[in-house]
């Protein structure tokens, strides 16, 4: 049998289809997923500043693991129903989960990496994780956005990796990350990485139904 070569035009088209079918499944999906998480971190951000502020106790920072708790076992419930809605995936799917993927198991290996420092050397790093949840999470975003051409993630991942950027500076040049101003940065910088861009995909779901 004689195999059909593709055109050039076919292949764009293909590519472009496959891309379109993503971007209407994380439309009617993926929206939920980044209110999720997004309004999970904001909501135990400003509960520890809130703590942190009035008591001045520093053990309330062991509440970040709230959002590794709460979202680690309510995201995989939401993906099955969302896959389950989705049906066949393409290969644009299964690379942006891939992605996605990716990023849960750097995170997990940056907490374990932070918390053998407090055990063993005493020293304390965690503000690592503050440039991983801004500068790692919106670059991923930020990709996720070109892949299905969607501007909202496009710009609240350039958030993010701002301030993930600035927050590097701000570590390296050894200037304190006051809390009085440093969250509200990050909670702003979350809010334009998640719950905007969840809130938009999950208006343009209702405006295609």
């Amino acid at each position: 049998m004689k195999e059909q070569s593709i055109t050039e035009k076919e292949s764009l088209d293909i590519i472009t289809s496959m891309i379109e079918s993503t971007k209407q499944r994380l439309h009617l999906g993926d929206g939920n997923i980044l209110l999720l998480w997004g309004y999970l971190t904001v909501g135990v951000a400003m509960l520890i500043t809130l703590l942190l502020l009035l008591t001045h106790n520093a053990v309330w920072n062991w509440l970040w693991f709230l959002i590794w708790i709460i979202g680690g076992i309510v995201t995989p419930h939401m993906m099955k129903k969302q896959q389950n809605k989705a049906g066949v995936r393409t290969y644009t799917d299964k690379l942006s989960n891939g992605i996605w993927s990716l990023v849960g198991a750097n995170a997990i290996l940056f907490t374990f990496l932070c918390l053998g420092f407090m055990l063993f050397t005493g020293k304390d790093i965690w503000s690592l994780m503050l440039v991983f949840a801004l500068l790692v999470v919106g670059i991923v975003e930020t990709v996720q956005g070109m892949i299905i051409k969607e501007k909202t993630l496009i710009a609240g991942g350039s958030i993010g990796m701002i301030a993930g950027v600035v927050t590097m500076a701000l570590i390296v040049a050894a200037i304190p990350l006051y809390i009085g101003w440093f969250m509200p940065m990050f909670v702003v910088a979350w809010i334009c990485m998640m719950i905007i861009p969840g809130h938009c995909l999950n208006a343009k779901a209702r405006r295609q139904k």
